[in-house]
């Protein structure tokens, strides 16, 4: 009767972990937050918000000012007191060293904010002191290519360039690319990126270019490996390969 009552103890032990093991597996799911470039191949167009926090909306700036990074350099001019004149390099932690005025931080910065700043600094040992700012080398304006690309990389954005010139500057598409579902990624607020997906492919092949968007400085193209040439190492059949064009 004891083994009888032992076998049908651990019956209904087995039975029950067996009911609750989907719920186990399901909270163990939910705790990995889904892939975001996963996301924007499945929607076509989203907006990710790259501090990880949902339903904040950002607003998009309209011809934003050039933000100064580390490295650049400008000039300072004082028009009344030209002793003060002076030409400073960013740091890379972001600071400018002043003249008789210490240090302060510009990185992130626009002109105007600099030319404030500077003011604020000097306004301890000159009375409504007059400033001009000039920045004489700054950081070229680029775009990424990313992904399915010959060459991935960084690359000057001289000029208009749309995304099929910047797929062709990075010597086009490999052949594991996925034509259908380029994605173009931009930053349109300090904590969010929109991303815009062009079927490069259907473009080309109704001479609709509306599609082939132009790029602005800091966006990122990217060009995802399509789904047959992740199974091809699987199947070998040679004919595979019409289907990868």
């Amino acid at each position: 009767m004891r083994r009888k009552s032992i076998i049908g103890q651990t019956t209904v032990i087995v039975i029950f972990a067996c009911l609750n093991a989907p719920g186990l597996f399901a909270s163990k799911k939910k705790d990995n937050p889904p892939d975001p470039i996963n996301q924007v191949l499945s929607q076509g167009v989203d907006k990710i918000p790259t501090n990880g926090k949902p339903n904040v909306p950002g607003l998009q700036r309209r011809n934003p000012r050039y933000e100064v990074e580390s490295g650049d350099e400008m000039t300072i001019d004082f028009p009344y007191t030209p002793k003060f004149n002076q030409t400073v390099t960013v740091s890379p932690d972001g600071f400018i060293t002043l003249q008789d005025a210490g240090d302060i931080h510009v990185r992130g910065k626009t002109i105007p904010e600099i030319k404030e700043r500077v003011k604020e600094a000097y306004a301890k040992i000159l009375r409504d002191p007059e400033v001009s700012i000039d920045l004489k080398k700054f950081e070229n304006p680029y775009f990424l290519a990313l992904g399915q690309v010959s060459h991935p990389g960084k690359y000057d954005l001289e000029g208009v360039t749309t995304v099929a010139e910047a797929i062709a500057m990075a010597g086009g598409f490999t052949p594991k690319a996925k034509h259908t579902d380029i994605v173009l990624f931009r930053r349109v607020s300090n904590n969010w990126v929109s991303a815009t997906k062009v079927n490069l492919k259907h473009m080309l092949r109704s001479g609709n270019l509306s599609e082939d968007l132009r790029l602005q400085p800091g966006d990122m193209v990217y060009v995802p490996q399509n789904k047959l040439s992740k199974i091809k190492p699987f199947i070998p059949l040679p004919s595979l390969a019409y289907y990868l064009k």
